[in-house]
C-alpha cells in the first residue's frame, strides 16, 4: 500500500475532534512510508490530513476539477503532484487510478457518493482494494446501519460487508491497511 485515497469533509466549521483524527490519520499514513491522493485544495479536514501526511515524510497527490480551481480552492503549492481535471467524474477516476486503498474520514454529500461509488466499484470486482470507513465519533453508525438494512432486506448478500472495513480510530485504519490481504476477498466481482 503506498498511494492511500482520502475522502473527507473541505469544511473549516466542524468539531475539533474530526480535524483531530483527520491529523493523527495523516501523521500515521507518512511514518508508514504512505503516500496522500486527496481533493487538492487547502480546506477542511481533507487538507488537515494531507499537510500532515507531508510532514511525515509522504508525498501529496491532489486532483481537483477545473471548475473549483478556477473558484480559488487550488493547491498546487503544497501537492507533489496536481492534477486537473475537467470535472467530478473524471476526478474520481483519477484518484480511483493512483491509489491501492480508500479511507472515507467523515463528510458531507461528495464523500458519501465517493465512498459509495468506490464500494460499487469492488463490489462488480473491478478492483479488491481495502475500504475503509473511520467512524470518527460515531459518524457514520447511521450509514452502517443502513448498509445494514440493505443487507437485511436482501439487496445485497450477507459477505457484502467483506467490501468495506469500519476503522473507530486512524490506528486501527492503519492497522487494517498494513495487514490487508486481497486474496483473502471473497465477494468482489459476486453480486
Amino acid at each position: 500500500m503506498k498511494n492511500i485515497c482520502v475522502f473527507a469533509s473541505s469544511s473549516n466549521n466542524l468539531d475539533k475532534y474530526f480535524y483531530d483524527d483527520a491529523i493523527i490519520l495523516g501523521k500515521l499514513l507518512g511514518q508508514n512510508g504512505m503516500n496522500i491522493v486527496y481533493g487538492g485544495s487547502r480546506l477542511g479536514m481533507m487538507y488537515a490530513c494531507a499537510s500532515e501526511v507531508k510532514s511525515n515524510g509522504g508525498k501529496i497527490i491532489g486532483i481537483m476539477p477545473q471548475r473549483l480551481y478556477d473558484l480559488g480552492c487550488g493547491n498546487p503549492e503544497d501537492c507533489d503532484e496536481f492534477i486537473l481535471t475537467s470535472g467530478m467524474r473524471e476526478r474520481k477516476a483519477k484518484m480511483d487510478e493512483l491509489s491501492d486503498a480508500v479511507i472515507a474520514l467523515a463528510g458531507g454529500f461528495g464523500t458519501l457518493e465517493e465512498i459509495s461509488e468506490m464500494i460499487v466499484q469492488k463490489q462488480l470486482g473491478y478492483n479488491k482494494k481495502p475500504i475503509i470507513i473511520l467512524n470518527t465519533g460515531g459518524f457514520y453508525t447511521n450509514l452502517i446501519k443502513f448498509f445494514d438494512s440493505i443487507i437485511d432486506a436482501k439487496f445485497a448478500k450477507e459477505n457484502a460487508k467483506e467490501l468495506y472495513y469500519i476503522a473507530q480510530t486512524p490506528q486501527d485504519a492503519i492497522s487494517y491497511l498494513v495487514k490487508y490481504d486481497a486474496s483473502k476477498i471473497s465477494y468482489a466481482g459476486k453480486f
